[in-house]
């Protein structure tokens, strides 16, 4: 009697320990899992980012292309810009001189024995042109109205003066046959450097 009581005891103890154990050995799981501390851990600590400011040496070949690319491209831009305003004041000039090398030619040999400002300088008036439409030349537009009743000719001097009003260039130009009350208006380009500034003057103008 008493070795059947032994045995009905046992069994329940048996599986109390056994629930046990496996409890336990949830317990040890989750603890090397989820600890940070622990070096048996299967967990790998998280990387810390490097700092930049200790980078030394030369940039990454890609990047140090992209920024000769940016130079470069910079520089082509400027260069283009520089050629562009200069074939601009090639081709104003050219079609400048192509109208009136022939006509200040004529004034100029006009006005050689000319005394004086000219009997003319009432009929004569001038305009400079911003610098944006010229290519940078300095150019001045003569405007020769002929105020008489008859058909005229005219020869026009302008002189550019430096900031000491001393002449420093002089340019002609003139107009044939302009007929009663009809305007012309020729152009005179000053072949000088921008700086210092000069300025036109009407030197004489003659009517023949």
């Amino acid at each position: 009697m008493s070795r059947r009581v032994s045995q009905g005891r046992s069994g329940p103890r048996r599986i109390a320990a056994l629930l046990s154990a496996i409890a336990c050995g949830s317990v040890l799981v989750s603890c090397s899992s989820d600890s940070g501390d622990s070096g048996s851990g299967s967990a790998s600590p998280r990387p810390t980012p490097p700092n930049a400011s200790n980078f030394t040496g030369t940039p990454p070949s890609a990047i140090a292309s992209a920024a000769s690319s940016i130079i470069e491209s910079a520089t082509g831009r400027a260069s283009s810009a520089a050629a562009s305003v200069s074939a601009r004041a090639s081709e104003f000039a050219a079609s400048v001189s192509a109208d009136t090398a022939r006509a200040a030619a004529t004034a100029e040999k006009q006005l050689k024995d000319v005394k004086g400002s000219g009997n003319a300088t009432s009929d004569v008036s001038m305009t400079g042109l911003p610098t944006a439409e010229t290519g940078g030349l300095r150019a001045v537009v003569v405007t020769i109205t002929n105020n008489t009743d008859k058909t005229a000719s005219y020869a026009v001097q302008v002189d550019f003066k430096n900031p000491d009003g001393k002449v420093v260039e002089t340019a002609f130009v003139g107009k044939e046959n302009l007929e009663p009350g009809k305007k012309a208006q020729p152009v005179v380009i000053s072949r000088q450097p921008a700086e210092p500034q000069l300025t036109p003057v009407l030197a004489k103008a003659q009517r023949y």
